[in-house]
């Protein structure tokens, strides 16, 4: 999705290997000489509001790779804590809402039901348990 809404304005996505990421999922190269430069992408599967220490992790992460700038995609939402960390910051929190358009928007369709994935991760937890 990243890579189709990249390429729309003449960039390219570079997905990490899972095992030698460094916490990047995606890299991307933004060729606007103004706000483009190399992104870099996390994502974050979370079924609870995620707190600023994620959003503290992204801006080490940006500033290690000599990044631009950094987003961070949930498929839950950031707290308040989060979007004051970003305010001088050049990051960009990406939340359920957020992924859900831009999906729409390159013709794929999904839902996000955060209280389904919580009752499916905790079925999943109830049975290594029992295991």
């Amino acid at each position: 999705m990243f890579e189709k809404e990249f390429a729309s304005r003449g960039g390219e996505v570079k997905v990490t290997q899972a095992s030698r990421d460094g916490g990047v999922d995606a890299i991307a190269f933004d060729p606007d000489p103004i706000s483009g430069g190399k992104i870099v992408i996390q994502a974050k599967r979370y079924t609870r509001t995620v707190g600023v220490s994620a959003v503290r992790d992204l801006y080490g992460t940006v500033m290690n790779e000599g990044a631009s700038r950094g987003i961070l995609v949930t498929t839950a939402d950031y707290g308040p804590d989060a979007y004051q960390f970003i305010a001088d910051k050049p990051l960009t929190l990406f939340n359920g809402a957020n992924l859900l358009y831009l999906m729409e928007k390159h013709g794929y369709s999904a839902r996000i039901d955060v209280k389904e994935a919580r009752e499916s991760m905790a079925a999943v937890g109830r049975m290594s348990d029992d295991a």
